[in-house]
């Protein structure tokens, strides 16, 4: 197949008048929290290097503050002096090194900062930070645009092809920009002609003091999805400002961190808000990106070839796989390692202070640390279970030039994404198999399905190391009642598929629980698995007639669920307290827009033909479901182990068959490429 005709419009080159870039893919902002570690700068040149040694066309970096009060956090470093900005070289010679181009992005975060120094437009507190903020004085205000303005001239010095400047996601810019934060009275405040003033001559600042040969990217809030938020033709306004102050490119930014859509994780659609760029086409001259949840080439190539956007932002999808531009080029699109949006390891741990990573990349942000060199003393290694676990440690072990052999019972590879992949919002885990299918093949791994690996089998041949990767099986309660014909468990529902009634009570509101509850509340045999652009939407109260400021709707028109459905646990406390840091909230408003009956503080009675006996609090009820369905958590599979052990086997258990206290894929994958890189 050849690639021009694959595609056509994602690798033709774009004139920006100065540079041309080899293709319309832009490596998206994302902070990795090596901004702000001891011994960071390093990390991030292999980082970025990796990145655009894959053929990506332009970089941007992870934010960074132009003034100590711009931080997010009372530690990191912001670019404000030459002695900073010197070893910020390291970076931009590692990226130019392989032929890449690299811009920074410039964030002051305002009111959303974690110190008790945050300063805003107004005296308002985010709701997303303990610290409320003060208002800049007019005087002030002048020296953070002269901020702005020096960061850049920093970033020049460092050698960087550009700058982004953040104007969106609520940070700072924005607070100025919208009247929901800024209710400022002085010539800052006010109309909106006021109010726009501040992002106006920061460009038109920055312009002027870096001369016409360098990138201003502007990030513009195209769509706040906040009360209070601009309107369209203010957003249009404000596009043609920046373009007449020097903008280069204008870069769309969809949402608030503050706002209750979702905007970038698994539930939304692919390209799910390509519409508001297409919007703006035509309203100024200068190219405009589009971004959020574009993870693939066709899906790029489409936004494209619709014109919704001149070039596509991908952000973690580049944590996932810094080659995805280059398997593009040569048309090698079913080696990518797709990303699933599953924020896991990415945006969860920069909201928990961690180094950044990626599901299905443990290397992500680890490139100097975990190496998967090529071996010097090949060996025979036979990996028992095709789950993620096996599925990294068979394909990683190969890659280095070990041979390698993959036992599955089953019929299939994938293991638990087999379940996880039929969950609306979660159809991405299917790419991920895919991914290691291909390499499974790529690298010749001997798989064998169908296969239960036994003791003398494996011993006879003469394996030098056996990794156990066998998973997991479900728990099963001790309650009375458990064998009724009522009560099925996950695999029973996710991979047998058995059919569940129009009432139903769920055991364990864990993870597995949430995932269980979705499914079932949504119609599978009438509504398709992935939702359109537009019933998204509708669901979560998204006008994309954009008659309000914000574009946010009267209210959400959730899609109703076909079952009554209870989520019960035993400890008393809101639900889903121990899912992601930045998705928990999101699988909460899903579950209570399709209103699931969440209870905590239950008991387990007994399950009957009546139903599910249970006591809450100290009152007993019975509810009259037509099934119970268990998803109270899981036991290791790992009965090889003593016995290989006693023939005298290397052997080492991964994934779930060595911890099973939940289905953590983050775990069991990084664990898996752990291991590969050291046999």
């Amino acid at each position: 197949m050849s690639t021009t005709t694959s595609y056509p419009h994602l690798l033709q080159p774009l004139d920006l008048g100065f540079t041309t870039l080899k293709n319309r893919v832009l490596m998206g902002s994302m902070h990795t929290m090596l901004e702000d570690i001891p011994g960071g700068i390093p990390r991030l040149a292999a980082f970025y290097a990796e990145r655009a040694r894959g053929q990506v066309g332009l970089i941007v970096t992870g934010g960074v503050a132009p003034s100590k009060q711009g931080l997010a956090l009372p530690i990191g470093h912001p670019l404000d002096n030459e002695e900073e900005a010197e070893k910020h070289k390291e970076i931009t010679t590692a990226v130019h090194n392989e032929g890449g181009k690299i811009c920074i992005q410039i964030l002051h975060v305002g009111r959303y900062g974690y110190t008790a120094e945050n300063v805003s437009a107004s005296n308002t507190k985010a709701p997303i930070s303990p610290f409320p903020a003060r208002e800049l004085s007019s005087d002030e205000v002048e020296q953070t645009i002269d901020d702005y303005i020096q960061c850049a001239k920093l970033a020049q010095f460092a050698n960087y092809d550009g700058v982004e400047v953040m104007g969106s996601e609520g940070y700072l810019i924005n607070q100025f920009i919208a009247k929901k934060t800024n209710l400022r009275t002085d010539e800052w405040g006010g109309s909106y002609e006021n109010r726009i003033q501040f992002p106006i001559k920061i460009i038109k600042g920055i312009r002027e003091a870096v001369g016409e040969n360098f990138i201003i990217i502007y990030r513009l809030s195209m769509l706040d999805l906040v009360e209070g938020g601009s309107t369209w033709e203010e957003v249009v306004q404000l596009a043609k400002e920046i373009e007449k102050a020097g903008a280069t490119i204008i870069n769309t930014g969809i949402g608030w961190h503050e706002s209750r859509v979702p905007t970038i994780g698994t539930v939304v659609p692919k390209a799910g808000f390509a519409w508001v760029t297409k919007r703006m086409m035509g309203e100024v001259n200068i190219p405009l990106i589009t971004t959020n949840r574009v993870n693939m080439p066709d899906v790029a190539e489409q936004v494209l070839a619709d014109g919704s956007a001149d070039m596509v932002s991908m952000a973690r999808p580049f944590l996932a796989d810094p080659e995805l531009v280059l398997k593009s080029i040569e048309g090698r699109p079913e080696e990518i390692n797709t990303c699933i949006a599953c924020n896991q390891a990415c945006l969860d741990h920069t909201f928990t202070m961690q180094v950044s990573s990626c599901i299905v990349n443990p290397r992500a942000c680890h490139e100097t640390i975990l190496v998967h060199a090529p071996t010097k003393n090949k060996k025979r290694i036979a990996v028992i279970g095709a789950g993620p676990a096996g599925l990294e440690a068979a394909t990683v072990s190969a890659k280095r030039g070990h041979h390698v052999v993959l036992f599955e019972e089953k019929h299939e590879i994938g293991g638990q994404f087999n379940m996880a992949k039929v969950i609306p919002g979660k159809e991405e885990y299917a790419q991920t198999i895919r991914y290691y299918d291909s390499m499974l093949k790529k690298y010749n791994v001997d798989v064998r399905l169908k296969t239960r690996a036994e003791i003398d089998d494996l011993v006879a041949e003469k394996f030098d190391a056996i990794l156990l990767a066998t998973g997991v099986t479900p728990r099963k309660l001790e309650i009375e009642g458990v064998d009724h014909p009522k009560v099925l468990d996950y695999v029973d529902v996710l991979y047998h598929k058995k059919e569940v009634g129009k009432k139903v009570a769920i055991i364990g509101s864990g993870g597995i629980g949430f995932d269980m509850a979705e499914y079932l509340a949504h119609d599978m045999a009438h509504e398709s698995v992935s939702m359109s652009t537009e019933m998204y939407m509708k669901e979560w109260g998204v006008d994309m007639s954009y008659q309000r400021g914000g574009a946010l709707a009267a209210s959400p028109e959730p899609l109703p669920s076909p079952r009554d459905i209870y989520l019960l646990k035993r400890s008393k406390g809101k639900h889903g307290k121990n899912l992601g840091k930045t998705t928990g909230w999101i699988h909460r408003a899903s579950l209570t827009m399709k209103q699931v009956h969440m209870l905590s503080d239950v008991s387990y009675d007994k399950i009957d033909d009546a139903g599910l006996h249970i006591t809450v609090g100290e009152t007993s009820q019975i509810l009259e479901v037509d099934h119970v369905v268990v998803c109270a958590g899981q036991e290791s599979l790992k009965e090889l182990k003593e016995g290989l052990e006693a023939k005298n086997q290397e052997v080492h258990v991964i994934g779930g068959a060595n911890i099973a206290a939940q289905l953590d894929a983050k775990m069991a994958i990084k664990e898996a490429s752990e291991l590969a890189a050291k046999l």
